[in-house]
């Protein structure tokens, strides 16, 4: 039996997602006694002896929609943006802001992977909405590679996940060159799973107390609100075309 919950993890916040984890093994009287940071996030999608998860949502509906039983979306509480949803923002040289987000297309845009819906299915969505397209790309692998690429000139746009930006601008010092031009439309945000032979209401409930129940300083660090139940329909999008 595992618990990951992968998807915002960094050392900075590792003590907060531990704790949480904490409060939801003691509230279900079982399960692993520490999360496991270590295993990869798909791999760990795909166990039939998961507990407890986190998806993006371009995964969840490409290759994992009938195999894991969806628990929640996380709410971090984003501005302007629905509760259990999240959004994307377009971050460009801090010298290059004046110029927007089209002629920011023309250079080469840096996607962490084409699996994440946060940095690539939505900025694709966004920008052909717009009757654009990006130029040329380059796969960083990480959000925070994306946003080196543009801060060091190997690229000159990348679409960010709202709460890694969040964190991002706390923690790394590379985001002070960097500007924001533009976000994505809402979708649902990050969503916590079990395995399909687990009953998801103990593991919501108990994941629901735990979070409310964070100490303040952890709290604070995780920017985590609560959860919410969104519905079936609510993950009916479209998927984008793979990069050049």
């Amino acid at each position: 039996m595992i618990a990951s919950l992968p998807m915002y993890s960094r050392p900075e916040n590792r003590a907060a997602h531990d704790a949480l984890w904490d409060g939801v093994r003691d509230r279900l009287g079982f399960g692993p006694q520490a999360l496991d940071h270590d295993i990869d996030h798909i791999d760990s999608w795909g166990r039939p002896d998961l507990l407890l998860g986190q998806i993006c949502n371009l995964p969840y509906r490409a290759h994992f929609r009938d195999k894991v039983t969806r628990i929640g979306c996380a709410d971090y509480g984003l501005p302007d943006t629905p509760a259990g949803y999240y959004h994307s923002v377009f971050v460009v040289r801090r010298e290059d802001a004046e110029r927007g987000l089209a002629p920011a297309t023309l250079g080469r845009f840096a996607y962490n992977d084409a699996l994440s819906h946060s940095g690539w299915g939505a900025p694709m969505a966004a920008i052909t909405a717009q009757g654009l397209q990006f130029h040329t790309t380059l796969h960083t692998g990480a959000h925070r590679a994306s946003i080196q690429a543009v801060a060091t000139g190997d690229a000159d746009l990348a679409a960010i996940d709202a709460v890694t930006w969040r964190m991002q601008e706390l923690w790394d010092p590379l985001t002070e060159g960097l500007a924001v031009v533009g976000r994505t439309r809402a979708s649902p945000g990050m969503t916590f799973i079990t395995a399909n032979t687990n009953d998801p209401e103990p593991i919501r409930a108990a994941l629901a107390a735990a979070i409310a129940d964070l100490a303040p300083v952890h709290a604070k660090t995780l920017g985590l609100r609560g959860i919410l139940e969104l519905p079936d329909a609510a993950y009916d999008l479209p998927l984008p075309a793979a990069p050049e």
